[in-house]
């Protein structure tokens, strides 16, 4: 049996079961994914539940003294009652779960995607996304996300310290949009994943 994985990361997790897995990184459609003229705010995408640690960017973007704009599905109605609704704000707003063009857009006219895992991401669609509209990345050192970003298309942070990361905000913005936008064309596009897919099952046909 031959086996593939998402990130190195989600390998080596399965490496006691699985001793060689060949690493093929997701992809996504950087057509529909385009480049946005960013702006101001920061953004957080993804399901709004603990594990992903949306009251992590909210509490940087709040020492930061940026705006942040959180969009995604609510998928622990407690958390999101308990720990987002009582700091929203006229800075700190809920968009919705918005279709993905809206997405897009969203993501697209934001100055930088704030990225807070509080587990270990397999990959981490939302960096993938983000870079592919142009927008840099900060975000915890956890899961794969070492493995997606890079120092000239964001800066990464240890796990859990909103404080870190309100100070990544301003060097992640500064960042020049153009090499997030070459990073996701190069390395986490779905055409590079197919070609990827190709090899993987050309060589275990061989």
């Amino acid at each position: 049996m031959h086996f593939s994985a998402v990130s190195a990361h989600t390998a080596a997790a399965w490496r006691h079961i699985v001793p060689a897995a060949t690493v093929v990184h997701n992809g996504i459609d950087t057509r529909r994914w385009q480049p946005g003229p960013g702006g101001d705010d920061l953004v957080w995408s993804g399901r709004i539940v603990p594990e992903k640690g949306a009251h992590l960017a909210i509490e940087a973007a709040e020492q930061s003294g940026r705006g942040l704009r959180i969009a995604g599905p609510v998928g622990d109605t407690k958390y999101f009652e308990a720990c987002v609704r009582p700091r929203l704000s006229r800075t700190i707003t809920y968009e919705g779960h918005l279709h993905q063009p809206d997405l897009c857009k969203l993501v697209g006219s934001s100055a930088a995607a704030v990225v807070t895992p509080c587990w270990d991401e397999p990959y981490g669609l939302v960096v993938a996304e983000a870079l592919a509209c142009g927008t840099p990345v900060c975000g915890f050192a956890r899961g794969a996300l070492p493995e997606i970003i890079t120092p000239a298309c964001g800066r990464l942070v240890p796990p859990g310290d909103s404080a870190a990361l309100a100070k990544a905000v301003e060097p992640t913005i500064s960042l020049f949009r153009g090499e997030a936008r070459r990073h996701a064309e190069t390395f986490c596009s779905m055409d590079v994943m197919t070609r990827s897919y190709e090899s993987f099952y050309r060589s275990v046909s061989a």
